[in-house]
């Protein structure tokens, strides 16, 4: 079983139990149709990044935060970042919810797998054209994480000129359309980092049904 149905089936919350036989050839047949559609894309921009007492300037954006000023401690840089699965993905979800709400379901998980594959897939690339500069990436960390607050998302995409360059957009209340895509920032230090303690190993909600084991 790869990392993706195994993420698509995290999502789905199953947690440390097994899943039937039945919904596990359903998540494979999802995960392979959606990948035979999306039309995966990405992009992203470096940028010069000072930071003081848990302010961040990055140009003219100033940011306030603690949680994304201790992910990019020691940084000089900065890779503003985002990719989509584009409209198609959303489009299947549609259909899905009319006709097979169980579908629908898995499509969702199965999305949300891939794009964190192809995300983690796209920060690779970047991190082997950046290392033959001596420079090395931090984990991604995006609007609406902790305190970085997701209004923030509207000067990330101006930034990118996402609209134009990959078909990335926000609705008046911040969330991203199409839905399967993300927006991050990505320091970019001299310093290598081994190990980065992220995502369920620094979220403090201990029950969650998604977390991993």
């Amino acid at each position: 079983m790869n990392r993706e149905i195994r993420e698509a089936i995290r999502y789905l919350g199953y947690g440390r139990h097994a899943i039937d036989e039945q919904t596990l050839a359903l998540v494979e047949c999802s995960m392979e149709e959606l990948k035979a559609k999306v039309r995966e894309r990405f992009i992203y921009r470096i940028f010069e990044l000072s930071q003081k007492d848990g302010v961040l300037q990055i140009g003219d954006w100033t940011i306030e935060s603690k949680g994304l000023s201790r992910n990019l401690k020691g940084c000089g840089r900065v890779a503003a970042f985002a990719a989509t699965l584009g409209t198609e993905a959303d489009q299947m979800i549609r259909r899905a919810s009319v006709m097979e709400m169980a579908k629908a379901v898995v499509l969702q998980s199965c999305a949300a797998a891939l794009l964190e594959e192809y995300c983690d897939d796209c920060q690779e690339e970047i991190a082997k054209e950046l290392s033959c500069e001596g420079w090395y990436l931090r984990p991604r960390f995006s609007p609406g994480y902790g305190d970085f607050d997701i209004r923030h998302q509207e000067k990330l995409l101006a930034l990118l000129q996402a609209d134009k360059k990959i078909g990335l957009t926000m609705t008046k209340s911040c969330m991203l359309t199409p839905t399967k895509s993300v927006t991050a920032l990505i320091g970019i230090s001299r310093e290598q980092i081994p190990c980065h303690r992220q995502e369920c190993e620094v979220c403090e909600k201990a029950d969650c049904l998604y977390r991993r084991a």
